[in-house]
């Protein structure tokens, strides 16, 4: 019998009020929660007011309480549906992103010699976007309606 619990993957966005903006809201995620995150964008406003889009790992269990746990705290919180697209008549094949790429979603063919795309290990982090020269590869991201 298989006792390990399903993990769950997914992208959201958290829009904090200036008076819990400086505290460890997000680390509790991992120490309380036991859950696993990515950073893939922060912002402090002049008001102190906080945005932040995680990618967040973990049992189905451990991430619903630790989203309850945020809601609690006054977070607001809405699904980021984000990905990365290519344009293919841009892109020049060169590799580059293959080599920044964390998940290895990108990857060279070797016998056409073209990157190829697999959406389903992109963590869509957008390092490769930043890299292009050719500006071929773009981020996309839906930040939904904040509960």
């Amino acid at each position: 019998m298989n006792n390990t619990v399903p993990a769950v993957r997914k992208l959201v966005s958290l829009s904090f009020p200036h008076s819990i903006s400086s505290q460890p809201m997000v680390c509790n995620l991992a120490r309380i929660y036991n859950l696993c995150f990515n950073i893939l964008r922060a912002q402090i406003t002049p008001r102190q007011e906080g945005f932040l889009t995680l990618e967040i790992f973990g049992s189905e269990e451990d991430y619903n309480r630790g989203i309850d746990y945020l809601k609690q705290q006054g977070i607001k919180i809405a699904p980021a549906a984000q990905h990365v697209a290519r344009d293919e008549d841009s892109c020049t094949h060169c590799g580059m992103c293959t080599a920044i790429c964390p998940t290895h979603a990108l990857a060279l063919d070797m016998k056409t010699r073209r990157i190829i795309f697999n959406a389903d290990k992109c963590s869509a982090c957008g390092m490769c976007t930043r890299i292009c020269p050719v500006r071929a590869m773009s981020l996309d991201v839906d930040y939904g309606a904040l509960e």
